[in-house]
């Protein structure tokens, strides 16, 4: 495929299985998530892999978590996150490394790692594998990130899971471009205001 074929034929992939990639791959897709903007030069990515054994440590931790929020959730609702964390071979923890007191903007700076994952999510694809970017209640939990080596300022963007699809992905019809591109002339607001909304 070209390189915008395989941006255009990207989906989301959740049911994954073994293998993952794993050393020269693994690396290039990587090393993709580190070419993405970076206002100021800070290179806020920190990628934390998680396979293996490790995958059931980090099940444990999560699982933990949730009983803190939520003393009383039903073993189902703990089973459930412990099984989100091993269905992938590989995970990977996307932090971001903030700086508060810099003059470029905490939400470019995240705005970078967002960057990076999209980077990384497009080079697990070109090299024939599957991913989904899974955020929620784990990436914003203090004992996960802290268990991952992450702690104020810096964040947890989510995680991603990372295999080989179980079934070729599915295409995904994807909305009209009149949806969502207009040309500005100058003299008018390029959207119109939903309904409901206020104009601006």
């Amino acid at each position: 495929m070209s390189v915008l074929d395989t941006l255009l034929t990207r989906v989301s992939v959740s049911a994954l299985q073994e293998p993952a990639p794993t050393g020269p791959v693994l690396d290039r897709i990587l090393e993709a998530g580190l070419r993405a903007p970076d206002h100021g030069r800070l290179a806020p990515w920190r990628f934390v892999l998680i396979r293996g054994e490790a995958r059931i440590a980090l099940a444990e931790v999560v699982a933990q978590a949730l009983r803190l929020r939520d003393p009383a959730a039903p073993a189902e609702a703990v089973a459930k996150q412990e099984a989100k964390f091993l269905r992938a071979p590989l995970v990977i923890a996307l932090g971001a490394r903030i700086r508060p007191d810099h003059k470029i903007p905490e939400q470019e700076q995240l705005m970078s790692v967002a960057a990076a994952t999209m980077n990384l999510l497009n080079a697990v694809h070109a090299e024939g594998f599957g991913a989904i970017w899974v955020t929620g209640a784990n990436a914003s939990d203090r004992n996960v990130q802290a268990a991952l080596g992450i702690h104020p300022p810096d964040a947890l963007a989510g995680f991603l899971f990372v295999g080989t699809p179980i079934a070729p992905p599915t295409p995904v019809r994807r909305a009209a471009l009149a949806d969502h591109v207009v040309e500005w002339t100058g003299s008018q607001a390029p959207f119109r205001a939903a309904p409901g909304s206020s104009p601006r």
